[in-house]
C-alpha cells in the first residue's frame, strides 16, 4: 500500500534505516501503551480520575469478559488477552490518523500474534491435560479416531490463518478505501470514513481477542 506521507517512514529516510513501517509503527504502539500504563498507574489512589479511571474501565471490561467466556480459570491468562486487544486497538486507531500506519493492516504483525495464541492454546492444553490433551483431536467415537485426528490437525492449524487474514484483510481494506477518500477530498477529512473506521477498530480487536479466549478455553475443557 503506497501511502503519501508517513511520518515515522520520513525519519526512517532521513537516518537511513530500513526496517519496514509495521515494524516502526508497532514499536510506537508499544510506547503508547507503556507511557499510558505508567502515566495511569504511577500515583494510584482510592477515587480514581483521569488515566487511571480510563485504564480500570478498560482493564474490567476485559476482566469480565474473560471470566463471561473462559470461566474462572481463564483469569490466569489476563495478561496475555489484556496485551492483545489493547495492542490490537491501538494498532488499529493510530491508522485513522494522517501520517500513521497501522501495524495490523500487515500480515507480518498478525501472523506473529496469531502463531503466539496458537502456541500458547496448545500449551495450555498439554500443562493441563498432560499427554490426554490429545484426546481433544480423537472425536467422541473410538473407531472414528483416526479420521477426526487429521480433520482436527487441519481445523487448528487453520486457526492462526484464519485469524491472521480475517484482520489483515478489514484493516488493509480500511485503509485502501480510506486513502482513497483522502485523494479524492483532499481538503476535507473524510468524517463518516473516519467514525467508521472507529468502529472497525473496536471489532476487529474483539473479534481477535473473543477468538483467542475461546481458543484457550477450548484446550482448557475436559476432552469428551
Amino acid at each position: 500500500m503506497v501511502h503519501p506521507f508517513l511520518f515515522l517512514q520520513w525519519i526512517e529516510e532521513q537516518l537511513h534505516l530500513h526496517i519496514g513501517e509495521h515494524v516502526t509503527y508497532t514499536w510506537l504502539v508499544m510506547a503508547i501503551l507503556i507511557v499510558v500504563s505508567f502515566l495511569a498507574t504511577r500515583s494510584i489512589s482510592m477515587i480514581p480520575s483521569g488515566a487511571q479511571n480510563l485504564l480500570e474501565v478498560v482493564v474490567t471490561g476485559i476482566d469480565n469478559l474473560i471470566e463471561e467466556t473462559m470461566g474462572k480459570e481463564g483469569k490466569a491468562y489476563f495478561p496475555l488477552i489484556a496485551t492483545i486487544a489493547l495492542f490490537i486497538l491501538v494498532c488499529n486507531l493510530i491508522g485513522l490518523i494522517p501520517g500513521f500506519y497501522p501495524p495490523t493492516a500487515n500480515l507480518n504483525t498478525n501472523a506473529a500474534m496469531a502463531l503466539a495464541v496458537f502456541a500458547m492454546t496448545h500449551i495450555v492444553g498439554f500443562r493441563k491435560h498432560g499427554i490426554s490433551y490429545l484426546k481433544h483431536f480423537m472425536g467422541p467415537i473410538i473407531w472414528l479416531a483416526p479420521l477426526m485426528f487429521v480433520i482436527e490437525i487441519i481445523g487448528h492449524l487453520a486457526r492462526p490463518l484464519s485469524l491472521t487474514l480475517r484482520l489483515f484483510g478489514n484493516m488493509y481494506g480500511h485503509e485502501i478505501v480510506l486513502m482513497i477518500f483522502l485523494a479524492l477530498v483532499p481538503l476535507f477529512l473524510p468524517i463518516p470514513m473516519m467514525l467508521m473506521g472507529v468502529l472497525i477498530a473496536l471489532i476487529q480487536s474483539f473479534v481477535f481477542t473473543l477468538l483467542a479466549m475461546i481458543y484457550i478455553a477450548g484446550a482448557l475443557e475436559e476432552a469428551h
